[in-house]
């Protein structure tokens, strides 16, 4: 947008120091790269990358009525998770579309829910709206937060040098609150590329120390290009490409976060069940281009000569060396189908996700 003034980063001189290609992204002035989306993409899969995600927003619910507003609020179950734990669960319409996909972390006194950059603002008013008529605060607590994510096969040894907390202790999806470097931060076994890492949230002034400090000990600064490759490879969805308000999250196929039976209703349950019931209107497949050609987003998808969906994500994957993608089709589409690249339909298949899982030791 002409004249859109971008926010930055904590973090943002640290990655002009480091030759960063910054670039607009969801208001932000965030790093693209460093030295490369494929040596980035492969210090993650082989060793252990360092991201800043301080564009994320944290939002803070509270109060005697706390975990029944958050139930209202997302899909997911939440009366399960205990304290110290997390859950990602999508945030819905009334009519099922998406609002947001977001992590839900249980908190001593309530809830912090993470939600992405460009829905912040949303979001929160989404929130607000749906909660009204409960005895509860939600606050925007985003600015009060910064948020790396160190990733990788090496993630755990490096940041063991900077903390007292056993981090073999912390289970996936799990979290405990500690320090880091000296300084304080919740330690969660989070992340958004198929790898092992950590996602850590600290005070804003308290992230430029603990990056230098984990850039020194091996960590690689890895930019948003990578973040993009690594989440494709691992089968993981990103808001506007396979999820948006027009796409529920069972099209998207995270049916796995949507409790239909929990005991307190949600936002979009009604319709949600409806379109279980009914049958979709469309599906999420994983492909790979069998001809010559990258898909990309916006990609025609077509079986049969006939128009029969969209590319929502696509690359080529730095670790299998194949054109990948995924796309939102029709639900009779089968596993042979063909996507226009360049105004030629090349050969298309489907295949199981995740394109990549990490071998666990």
């Amino acid at each position: 947008m002409a004249g859109e003034i971008l926010r930055r980063t904590p973090l943002f001189e640290e990655h002009k120091a480091l030759g960063a290609r910054i670039v607009p992204f969801a208001g932000w002035e965030m790093p693209v790269q460093y030295e490369g989306i494929k040596a980035e993409h492969e210090a993650v899969r082989k060793r252990a990358g360092l991201f800043d995600v301080s564009h994320m927003g944290e939002v803070a619910i509270k109060g005697p009525q706390a975990e029944e507003a958050v139930q209202k609020l997302v899909t997911r179950d939440v009366s399960r998770l205990a304290p110290g734990q997390a859950g990602y669960a999508a945030v819905c319409l009334p009519e099922g579309g998406t609002v947001d996909d977001v992590l839900v972390y249980r908190t001593p006194d309530g809830f912090l829910i993470v939600v992405n950059a460009a829905n912040r603002d949303g979001d929160l008013a989404h929130f607000m709206e749906h909660t009204q008529d409960l005895d509860v605060e939600v606050a925007d607590e985003s600015d009060d937060w910064a948020l790396l994510a160190l990733q990788g096969p090496e993630a755990a040894n490096i940041l063991q040098r900077f903390t007292a907390t056993n981090l073999s202790g912390i289970g996936y999806y799990r979290y405990e609150v500690g320090e880091v470097g000296g300084r304080d931060a919740m330690i969660s076994r989070t992340g958004y590329t198929g790898e092992d890492g950590f996602e850590l949230y600290v005070r804003p002034d308290a992230a430029p120390e603990v990056w230098r400090k984990l850039v020194e000990a091996g960590a690689t600064p890895t930019g948003l290009g990578a973040r993009d490759t690594l989440r494709l490879e691992a089968g993981m969805c990103l808001y506007g490409n396979e999820l948006d308000r027009e796409t529920t999250p069972l099209e998207a196929g995270i049916g796995f976060c949507v409790h239909l039976d929990k005991a307190v209703d949600f936002v979009g349950r009604g319709a949600l069940r409806r379109e279980k019931e009914e049958g979709l209107k469309k599906k999420l497949v994983g492909f790979e281009v069998e001809g010559r050609g990258i898909a990309r987003h916006g990609h025609e998808v077509r079986a049969g000569g006939e128009p029969a969906g969209v590319v929502t994500s696509g690359t080529l994957s730095p670790t299998l060396g194949r054109a990948i993608g995924l796309a939102l089709v029709r639900p009779d589409v089968e596993d042979s189908f063909e996507v226009v690249i360049r105004e030629k339909a090349v050969a298309a298949r489907a295949v199981g996700l995740p394109f990549y899982k990490r071998e666990k030791s």
